[in-house]
């Protein structure tokens, strides 16, 4: 595939994820039986990505494995769906990203126990300039922050719309809003950013260092979204949930691909809640992306 043909340009996290179910997540020191063990590929970034592919946008994804067998596992995952990943760096003796997840069904939700690559970060260098001037869209996590930087700052430079899924308040975050589009945030950044919980005031915060569209997604209370000129705010679609591994994930993806379309805002915001909840009704992040057939039946 040409490097014209990619429409977004993925940066971030690409972890092997291990979920199991338990009946309600347990008080120390005791023993937890789990089951319905799934295994498959995760991170915000990533799993954005295979969504996207799955809805025919080609994609190229740029990251960091080990030499290791998840790191050949992570790499399957992806090449599998569609994505692109010659900018996926294998860093010789170290481990990839991993993460361990418990999903309470009953209640839906999840707790997630994780570990970043132990390798050396991604780094600007490494990054395939070309491939993100000719993109629409810049899909970023920004755990390799100093890659996330020069990518998105080239990408404004060149007209590319960047997307930022922003899940942790880490270092170089609020930098890397200065040079997004479109920021979107999970309640515990919301909560991080303004102290309490009030995630209108931390939709002001952000869009007064320069995204033009910032929300904070809510969980089973829907997400809440700024433009310039108006607030968005909606519920959550109802369904039953199981897992709410990727509902994020898909959310992001949902409005990327609304980006790419030339959606309004409203629309792309929609798709992204009604994909985050279908992937709730299954477990892991990918397993229940719904496919363009199911988005068409929906009005999509």
């Amino acid at each position: 595939m040409s490097e014209q043909a990619f429409q977004v340009y993925g940066l971030g996290q690409c972890p092997l994820d291990y979920i199991g179910q338990i009946d309600i997540y347990p008080p120390p020191d005791v023993k937890c039986e789990f089951s319905d063990l799934v295994m498959q590929g995760g991170g915000p970034a990533a799993t954005a990505l295979v969504a996207l592919a799955r809805w025919g946008i080609p994609c190229a994804f740029a990251g960091v494995v080990g030499d290791d067998l998840f790191g050949n596992m992570i790499l399957a995952s992806l090449t599998e769906e569609g994505v692109n990943t010659s900018g996926v760096h294998v860093r010789k003796g170290y481990e990839s990203q991993f993460a361990f997840i418990v999903a309470e069904p009953d209640k839906g939700r999840r707790t997630i126990f994780w570990r970043r690559p132990t390798g050396p970060p991604l780094k600007p260098e490494e990054l395939n300039f070309d491939i993100i001037r000719k993109a629409k869209v810049i899909h970023t996590d920004g755990l390799y922050i100093e890659a996330s930087l020069a990518a998105c700052k080239v990408a404004r430079d060149a007209g590319v719309q960047v997307v930022v899924d922003g899940g942790t308040l880490r270092e170089g975050m609020l930098d890397l809003a200065r040079f997004s589009d479109y920021y979107l945030v999970s309640e515990a950044f919301a909560k991080s950013l303004v102290g309490d919980n009030n995630p209108l005031e931390a939709c002001y915060r952000l869009r007064d260092i320069g995204p033009r569209v910032v929300g904070v997604t809510l969980g089973a209370k829907g997400y809440i979204a700024l433009t310039r000129d108006r607030i968005i705010e909606r519920p959550a679609y109802l369904v039953e949930a199981v897992d709410t591994t990727g509902c994020g994930d898909a959310f992001h993806a949902g409005v990327t691909y609304g980006i790419i379309r030339g959606w309004d805002i409203e629309k792309s915001l929609d798709l992204g809640a009604w994909a985050g909840a279908m992937v709730s009704k299954r477990f892991g992040g990918r397993e229940g992306i719904p496919s363009l057939e199911k988005m068409a039946k929906f009005g999509y």
